[in-house]
């Protein structure tokens, strides 16, 4: 679903705190994400909802602009109606509930040069980003890879570049269906785009921070 806009952001060893402890499930129990493997399976339409934070609990927000807490029975029915199969919300356990990795980080001038290319503008958001950075040039997180990030006081270790699936050419919630975006950043980039990054050093970081990486 879409997350929201925050001001701070704190990280813990497991990684963003709050980000995706839980997830929706599909009946034969796999993650419902926007492709399928192992453990994810494809469930069309769940950028159309919303999801955020209130004193330590989850609040979803429908199509519709109803709300509903995270555990409520009522919204596992109605999520099940809308994306056309039955499905339950479960609180993450043993198994991550994170993609490929636990904190995602994008570059503004990534999306601004798949901006470029396609001659149209393309939202930051449709990436979905945990962080977002200023003063990286485009793709120029992947240089960061194997190497650790001071941001505020927390300490990442940057693992791998971000591969993209279809779920940037979709509707969500705030904005239409823009398809051809992820065939751009194949063109441009081999379908990669951002970096994913674990924590080595829990903290708290906020927007305006200076970033510092390693040599």
């Amino acid at each position: 679903m879409l997350g929201e806009a925050v001001s701070e952001l704190a990280v813990d060893t497991r990684g963003v705190v709050g980000d995706r402890v839980w997830s929706v499930r599909t009946e034969a129990g796999k993650i419902a994400s926007g492709k399928s493997t192992r453990r994810f399976a494809a469930v069309r339409g769940l950028q159309l909802m919303r999801a955020h934070r209130t004193d330590g609990g989850v609040v979803v927000t429908l199509p519709d602009g109803s709300r509903h807490d995270v555990e409520s029975a009522v919204l596992a029915q109605r999520l099940g109606t809308l994306v056309g199969q039955p499905v339950a919300l479960e609180r993450e356990s043993g198994v991550s509930q994170f993609d490929d990795g636990p904190v995602s980080l994008v570059a503004h001038a990534s999306v601004e040069a798949v901006a470029e290319h396609r001659g149209q503008s393309v939202h930051v958001a449709r990436f979905r980003p945990n962080v977002v950075l200023d003063g990286v040039r485009g793709f120029g997180e992947e240089e960061w890879i194997g190497r650790r990030l001071w941001i505020g006081t927390a300490v990442l270790y940057v693992e791998m570049a971000s591969d993209r699936c279809v779920m940037v050419d979709d509707a969500t919630a705030d904005l239409p269906q823009q398809p051809g975006n992820l065939l751009a950043v194949g063109r441009l980039n081999g379908a990669r785009l951002g970096v994913i990054a674990r924590v080595v050093q829990p903290g708290v970081f906020h927007v305006g921070d200076q970033v510092r990486a390693d040599c």
